[in-house]
């Protein structure tokens, strides 16, 4: 589940040079409506590289892309006066998606790190082009982008064309109040002119990976924040089963240096700190000997997802450095002019991989959660509480159903987990034989994010359940600021049966959010 896609305060202004910009940048442009402007060393590059392109086009020696057709039409040599037409065509016919529209935020991504390549110098675009392009993103126009279309090879393709349609005044767009009009009314109520594609920029407003990138960092953001808040639901968990807090000592942890592990460990001990809870069964007295793994194992589990998560935070690190697009400019090797050159950077396997695997992760994380929650709702596991934690068992069902919906959720996070990546299906009359599907997975990650959400917003609402009815044993300054979040809110303690779906959906909303790890953050301090 994605945060909000708007702030709160005035957006902000992020400049697009020549280097990359920062996943910081992503999100504020994507989720809170920051307007973009170039920088001038990014205004310099595009027109160093728009002279070679032109020098290019002017030539008698065909240039791919700017004096020839594309893909498997690329042996067609273009006469000079139907390349605007070229261009035109490109577009129109690659904006061929189909099916709902995908996320505002999705979109923004898409056409800031489009954006970001152009300031790199390696596309050919004119500056006219890439400042319309910036310029939509400030005045908050957002195209109409289709779930179906890209095999995430050549990049986004259809996508992109879809962006590529308005600033030629063409298509639908969102303006800034959410409403659907042609984007020629949009750019003429903001007071934009279209423009008119001259040679290569069709190809440079199209050929990139920045779709599944843009994805890629949203969805790291968001794992991010959701690991920490399933390091809270598993300390209350831990507290509600009258678990032991000794497996997450620091010298236990060290045996197995994996960083992930012992961050989450860590996060454990401290949100589990001064709990009345824990301490009662502390004593000699205690004889439990195991935990289930469930609660045993919670840092071993996050902590591999945290270390996933780093690593795919390295692969969108990169990609956001990269210029991706085909045919490329690059500079002469010495002194002026330069050349064209096709290449293959646009394969979106990279990126492919890593949102496969974060969708694993997701998967694995909300699988532990969920047997964590079942855990409360079967009394011979419970220690003590009552069946399904239902205030009169047989009269009242209490949160049975709250753990199908869980695991309803995780079921279908198995079946998103299995990776779009490995699947390939030719294109462009084989020209285009194998792709990374990239767009997919990135889709599905999004789904899982959101799954994680729901997942974890359970079992928060469960453990807090069963700490009210562990009183008169108080739980840790952490996690009772989650219950009394919980509470505020309108998720309301042990009772009779109620309707329950609010309630989950209140958890839904606190957890994706982040006020449940502010709550906690703001008692003990930020959470590794």
């Amino acid at each position: 589940m994605a945060a909000p896609e708007t702030s709160s305060t005035a957006p902000s202004t992020i400049t697009v040079g020549v280097g990359p910009v920062t996943p910081e940048d992503v999100v504020a442009v994507t989720r809170g409506g920051a307007g973009v402007r170039l920088g001038d060393d990014a205004v310099a590059a595009i027109h160093r590289a728009r002279a070679v392109v032109e020098e290019l086009a002017a030539a008698s020696t065909p240039a791919y892309g700017i004096s020839t057709g594309f893909g498997a039409l690329a042996t067609r040599h273009i006469p000079t006066d139907m390349r605007a037409q070229l261009q035109r065509s490109l577009v129109r016919s690659h904006a061929a998606g189909s099916g709902p529209e995908v996320e505002v935020e999705v979109t923004r991504g898409l056409m800031l790190l489009r954006l970001s390549t152009l300031a790199t110098g390696h596309t050919g675009i004119r500056l006219e082009t890439a400042q319309l392009l910036a310029d939509l993103l400030t005045h908050r126009i957002t195209p109409v982008v289709h779930e179906y279309g890209s095999l995430g090879c050549s990049g986004d393709l259809a996508p992109l064309s879809h962006c590529a349609l308005a600033l030629m005044g063409e298509g639908s767009v969102r303006d800034a109040a959410g409403d659907l009009v042609p984007a020629a009314d949009a750019l003429a109520a903001a007071g934009l002119a279209p423009v008119e594609l001259a040679a290569k920029e069709g190809l440079a407003l199209i050929n990139g990976t920045d779709g599944m990138l843009g994805m890629l960092v949203l969805a790291i953001a968001d794992l991010r924040m959701l690991l920490r808040t399933a390091d809270v639901a598993a300390a209350m968990s831990v507290e509600g089963q009258l678990a032991t807090d000794r497996v997450f000592d620091a010298d236990l942890q060290a045996l197995r240096p994996h960083p992930g592990q012992a961050a989450s460990a860590a996060n454990l001990v401290r949100l589990l700190d001064g709990s009345g809870v824990v301490a009662s069964h502390r004593g000699p007295d205690c004889h439990r000997v195991q935990d289930a793994y469930s609660l045993r194992c919670s840092p071993q589990v996050h902590g591999a997802a945290r270390d996933t998560v780093e690593h795919c935070d390295l692969v969108a690190s990169r990609e956001l450095a990269s210029a991706v697009d085909n045919p490329v400019v690059l500079a002469a090797d010495d002194g002026p002019g330069g050349r064209v050159e096709s290449n293959g950077n646009f394969h979106g396997a990279p990126v492919a991989y890593a949102l496969d695997f974060l969708a694993i992760v997701a998967a694995d994380v909300a699988s532990i959660s969920e047997r964590r929650t079942d855990r409360f709702l079967d009394k011979t596991r419970n220690h003590g509480l009552p069946p399904f934690l239902a205030h009169d068992p047989g009269v009242d069902s209490g949160l049975m159903i709250a753990q199908y919906t869980q695991a309803a959720v995780v079921s279908e996070m198995k079946r998103l987990a299995a990776p779009a990546s490995v699947d390939s299906i030719p294109s462009s009359a084989m020209q285009e034989d194998h792709v990374s599907m990239g767009w997919s997975a990135a889709r599905k990650l999004r789904r899982a994010v959101d799954g994680l959400t729901r997942v974890v917003a359970i079992e928060v609402l469960t453990a807090a359940r069963a700490l009210d009815l562990r009183a008169p044993l108080e739980p840790s300054p952490a996690t009772a600021a989650v219950v009394a979040l919980l509470r505020e809110a309108g998720v309301e303690g042990p009772g009779p049966d109620r309707h329950l779906s609010p309630e989950i959906e209140t958890a839904v909303g606190l957890v994706a959010s982040g006020a449940v790890l502010s709550a906690v953050e703001h008692q003990i301090g930020a959470l590794a």
